[in-house]
């Protein structure tokens, strides 16, 4: 069975939804190379042999920092990258903690059929979350890390507004 590239029930905003319609009419993955290099909302803040880091266009609640990790190669699963690309993994991450010079922060990866990981794009990429600990109302940053698809879920243009999308920061903090 094949697995769909775009998963339309777990957006989070209407204008997410609308990009990744307009991206699964063209046949078009966002996060391969040849996408990901010449769209400018996607301004790599670095490249390594296997790797682009770029901001996350639709970053979670509470954060102060929200980075994609996003492997050149077209898979589902860190386990399925190839070894180099597991190995360069580091290099880049370690750039990250450096660069921002972070002390503290968060991965995230949903891996494997994304109608069940709580994702919306079926190419891997890890979140590298810092939480807005400084904030006085500090709320946890909440990563939605399962889903259902909907027996009969629309596929795209047919329809199915923000009662589709499920925002992780509406999740019960308890």
């Amino acid at each position: 069975m094949s697995m769909p590239l775009y998963q339309f029930g777990n957006y989070r905003h209407e204008e997410q939804r609308a990009e990744m319609e307009r991206l699964a009419a063209g046949g078009i993955c966002l996060f391969c190379p040849d996408h990901l290099s010449g769209e400018p909302t996607h301004e790599p803040l670095l490249r390594t042999g296997h790797w682009t880091v770029i901001h996350n266009r639709y970053p979670y609640a509470d954060t102060r920092l929200h980075l994609l990790m996003v492997p050149d190669e077209h898979v589902s699963d860190l386990v399925d990258l190839s070894p180099e690309a597991r190995e360069d993994f580091w290099t880049a991450l370690a750039w990250i903690r450096d660069h921002y010079e972070l002390s503290f922060y968060g991965l995230g990866a949903r891996n494997g059929d994304s109608r069940f990981t709580g994702g919306t794009i079926g190419h891997l990429h890890v979140h590298v979350i810092v939480g807005d600990v400084d904030d006085p109302d500090h709320r946890p940053v909440r990563m939605k890390l399962s889903s259902r698809p909907a027996p009969g879920e629309p596929e795209p243009s047919a329809g199915g507004g923000v009662a589709g999308g499920v925002d992780p920061d509406q999740l019960d903090a308890g």
